[in-house]
This record gives C-alpha cells, structure tokens and sequence, in this order.
C-alpha cells in the first residue's frame, strides 16, 4: 500500500524535473536566439549609419550651413583631402536636394503621352538619337566663346557659357600641387551635375546665394539661348537689376528650377569651359553610363592667344608690357615664363593623351585648331556634328553665314562676330619679334604638336606670303 503512495511521487519529481530542464533549455535557446538577432541588428545599424552620414537633413534644413563645408576666411582649401571631403559631403547634400525636389538627373519624369494604349511612358521626351553631353574645352582667348555659338544656334541643344566661371570665384586654389589637382576636382563634378541638368549644384557658389532659387547674377546669361527663351524667360521685374541679362528681350531673374526644366526638354546638353585644364580628370564622365560626353579640345596659336590676352586683360599683363617697353636688357620675370610654360604644357598633354586614344576616351575627343575653324567655319561646323552625333540644322549654318563673313569684326573681348578669313592672323603684323621669341621658347613643344611654325626672324614673322600654319587633316578619334 505504502508503494503504490510513493510510485507517483517519484514520478512527479521525475516529472518536475524534466519540467525545469525543458525550461532551462528553452531559455537557453532563446538566449542564444537573441544573441545572434542583436549581432545581426548591430551590423545592419553599422552599416545604415554609415550611410545616413551621407544624407542631407530634411529639405527644410538642406540650405542651413554646415561647420564641415565653411570654407576658410580666404575661400581656400588649404589640401586635398580636406576639399575632396568637403566637396563630397556638398555633393551629396545637393543631389539628395534635387531628389526631394523631384528633379534628380537620373530619374526624370516620363515624357510625352504614349500614342497607342497600354504602351508605357518613356523615360524622357522622345529623341531622334541617345541623348549627347557636348564638352567644348579650351583656354580663354582661343576663340572658344565664337564656336561655343555652333552649339548655341541650335534649337535642340541645351547650352552654357562658362558655368564653372561661379565655382573660380568662390573657392580659391593656390597654383601647383594638390590644390590644382583639388581645383580640377571640384570643376569634374559640378560639371556631371550641370550635364544631368543638376543646375541646382550652381546656387551654392552664385554670389549673393538665390533665394527661392531665383537669381540676377547668373554668370553671362545672354550668352545662353536655352536661358532666355519661354518658359525660362519670366516677366520683367521692374527696379531689380540683372548683371548678367537676356540680349535680345528683357527678362525677370532667373528661375533655376525652369532652367532645369528646359535643361531636361532639350534633346543635347552642351557647354564650354576654360577651366579644365587636365583631360585625364574626365574619365569618371566619360564612363558614367548616365552620360554620353563627347569633348571637343579647341587650341590656338599660343603667339595669337598672348596678344590677345595682352589686351583683353592688360591689367593682368603689365609685367609684360613694361619688359617690352623697357629699352634695358632685364629680362622677363622668370615666373612669368614659368606660368605661360605651364599653360602650354597643360594643353599638350591633354592632346597628347586624347590622341593616343585610350580605351574609355575612344570615340569621344576631337581636337580643333581654331584656325581651321576661322578658315573654314562652316566645314569645322558640320564635322564637330559629326563627330557629336548630332544633326546639323540649317539655323546653325544660316548663323554661321551671317556671322562670319562681317567686315570688321564685332566689338567686346567675348564678341561672336568674326571675320574669319582675316581675323586669324592679325596678331602677326602688330607682335614684336622679341615677344613672339619668348612664346616660341616656352611652347615650342605645344606648337610642333598642333601645326604651328615657329618664326626664325622677324621677317618671317610679319610677311603674309610666309605660313605659319602647317596643313593638318581633322583631329578625329574614332
């Protein structure tokens, strides 16, 4: 009787104990469950924190100042590591800007109304051809602001002058070294936003800022067709004052966000820069397969473009004019020489490296001499479109007619009105020999590269019976 009692105690405590080690068990299996669930959680966290590092504050703060991008009292960088963060994190902020905005480059909105049903929308208005990123890179006074109008008359091309002119003004970069490898950063991309059509990315270094995204102070405006037709051309508002306005009709200030909305219609992107200097700095653009960019190098005679700088920018040049007005044998400052050296050198290495044709530049450099084009605009014309993949239309060549054979040429350093056949060489008979000896020292490998004659004597400098232009096929890498 006793034994049948204790049979079930025993096998409640037996009972009991398997009960607390089930639950043992499951506790440390959730332990461990939750182990592994923390660890999994902490590196998704890492890495979204890092990310979130990148992205800008919600778009009523996106224009509030950051400590990390304040420039220093003198605009300057003072290295390269420094700028090319700074400029990341500017970068970053802007395109997230024009994301909330609705008008991020890379996911435009649908075009036009498919015609038949149940056909979707394409991503941009229907085009004849891909979508062209035009470069036309030179240095001031190569006659860059004339064959910048071949992309300018044309109605389906999106065209600017010298937007990167706004960015120089802004940040300044001391000569050599990893402020002007910092410099040419900075250019490359504000450059990519402007071909996305990212024109937003410019407010940042306009002075004074645009508010509301309107500004007066667009840098040469009027030399932009694209800025001063409907619907970019607003109303005119009385007693506010446009530096740089429209030239044919009056216009309000400009509206940033229509530009970007005519920047998107357009069939071609095209602009101009005097301000990138180094070829080798393109190659992210010329491999993003957002872009399709094509660079059209213009170079000139580096004698021609020397007096022509003499007197478009005397004040620059008065250690030049007092050595050739000085009867003495001082010589020319030896940083003078240092500085045109440098320019010379600059360019031949961008040609030399477009012409080699390297794999990612295969197919999307053309270097052009501008006295080709002088001598034969309307040729250089259709094979600068050829080369662009785009159709020449006869609103280009109607302009191109009318404005090249001028009998004098057109007054202004930036004047787009050429007498082309006389023009290209008028720096030949008001040179000194002395000056030209100078140029030809510092450039001569320059000018070997592109055709140009060196002059032996002063005779040779001024008879026009003498060429100093020898004759070269089309710079054209296919």
């Amino acid at each position: 009787m006793e034994k049948g009692l204790t049979l079930p105690q025993d096998c409640w405590d037996f009972l009991h104990s398997l009960k607390m080690r089930s639950k043992y068990a499951l506790f440390l299996v959730f332990v461990v469950i939750v182990f592994v669930f923390i660890e999994k959680e902490n590196k998704i966290i890492s890495r979204v924190s890092d990310k979130l590092k990148q992205i800008p504050q919600a778009l009523a703060d996106a224009n509030s100042t950051d400590p990390a991008l304040v420039l220093a009292e003198n605009a300057s960088l003072l290295s390269l590591s420094e700028l090319d963060s700074a400029f990341s994190q500017l970068q970053s902020r802007l395109r997230n800007l024009s994301l909330q905005l609705g008008v991020e480059p890379a996911m435009e909105a649908a075009g036009e109304e498919a015609e038949e049903e149940g056909k979707e929308e394409p991503s941009r208005p229907a085009v004849a051809g891909p979508r062209r990123h035009v470069l036309l890179m030179a240095t001031t006074r190569t006659g860059s602001s004339f064959v910048g109008e071949f992309f300018n008359q044309q109605g389906n091309i999106f065209y600017l002058f010298e937007p990167l002119w706004h960015i120089e003004r802004t940040v300044s970069f001391e000569p050599g070294g990893a402020n002007a490898a910092g410099s040419a950063l900075v250019y490359r991309d504000v450059l990519k936003q402007l071909f996305l059509c990212d024109l937003y990315v410019l407010e940042h270094f306009i002075t004074p800022l645009p508010e509301d995204h309107l500004t007066e102070f667009m840098f040469r405006r009027g030399s932009s067709r694209s800025l001063c037709e409907d619907p970019v051309c607003t109303p005119f508002v009385k007693k506010v004052f446009e530096k740089y306005h429209c030239k044919n009709r009056r216009c309000g200030p400009l509206n940033v966000t229509l530009a970007v909305e005519a920047c998107r219609r357009k069939e071609h992107m095209a602009l101009k820069a005097v301000r990138i200097r180094q070829l080798e700095f393109l190659q992210p653009l010329a491999e993003d397969p957002r872009l399709d960019l094509r660079v059209i190098q213009l170079v000139r005679d580096p004698r021609a473009v020397l007096a022509s700088r003499m007197v478009a920018f005397a004040g620059k040049y008065k250690t030049w004019k007092k050595w050739l007005d000085d009867e003495g044998q001082d010589g020319l400052r030896e940083e003078e020489v240092q500085r045109l050296r440098g320019n010379c050198e600059s360019i031949r290495l961008s040609a030399e490296l477009g012409l080699r044709q390297p794999a990612w530049l295969r197919g999307r450099y053309m270097l052009v001499r501008y006295e080709d084009v002088a001598r034969g605009p309307l040729q250089k014309a259709r094979e600068m479109y050829r080369f662009a993949g785009i159709p020449l239309t006869p609103q280009v060549e109607d302009w191109i007619q009318k404005n090249t054979q001028a009998a004098h040429d057109g007054s202004g350093i930036y004047s787009t009105q050429k007498n082309s056949s006389e023009q290209f060489e008028k720096w030949r008979f008001s040179m000194p020999f002395k000056l030209a000896q100078v140029v030809q020292a510092a450039c001569g490998p320059a000018m070997r590269l592109f055709g140009y004659k060196l002059a032996r004597d002063a005779a040779a400098l001024t008879n026009r019976s003498v060429s100093l232009l020898e004759e070269r096929g089309t710079f054209w890498v296919t």
